[in-house]
């Protein structure tokens, strides 16, 4: 059986209650070690979490468009449209805007690669250039993959 775990069913941006949250365009989910349901929120352009109680809340993101690394609630994201969880508990996103960012257990999101231009480049962190990094997903030794859409390829 299906059924709705969080959502109206009408685009907006409101955390709260799981069916009286609003999403505006949902893009990948993550389950966290904790239970978590994690949420990339494309069009509202942040990470939330759903709590295994139903709670719906933000995890990073101020709900504007933007690029801004730091503490989760002054962060800004461009486009997070998938998610991961490493074993260690850091949430990875993947943004149209052309970067890996991480958002840490103790909420600080940072970015790992990509420097926010569309191109092809393998390299070490701000060197490297995606476009249109989309799925996302972390192996057992912690490395990320990731499929670069608009580069026709799979990344690690």
């Amino acid at each position: 059986m299906v059924s709705t775990l969080a959502g109206t069913g009408n685009a907006g941006y409101q955390d709260g209650d799981g069916t009286a949250a609003q999403f505006n365009g949902p893009g990948g989910v993550a389950v966290d070690r904790d239970g978590n349901v994690i949420v990339a929120d494309l069009q509202n352009d942040c990470i939330r979490t759903i709590s295994p109680h139903g709670l719906v809340s933000t995890l990073a993101g101020t709900g504007e468009e933007g690029y801004r690394d730091g503490d989760s609630t002054d962060a800004q994201f461009n486009g997070p449209c998938e998610v991961a969880v490493d074993g260690a508990g850091n949430v990875i996103v993947a943004e149209l805007g052309n970067f890996i960012r991480k958002i840490s257990p103790q909420g600080v999101v940072s970015t790992l690669a990509g420097n926010g231009k569309s191109g092809y480049r393998d390299g070490y962190s701000a060197a490297a250039q995606f476009n249109g990094p989309y799925g996302i997903a972390v192996d057992g030794h912690d490395n990320i993959i990731m499929s670069d859409k608009n580069n026709h390829c799979i990344r690690m």
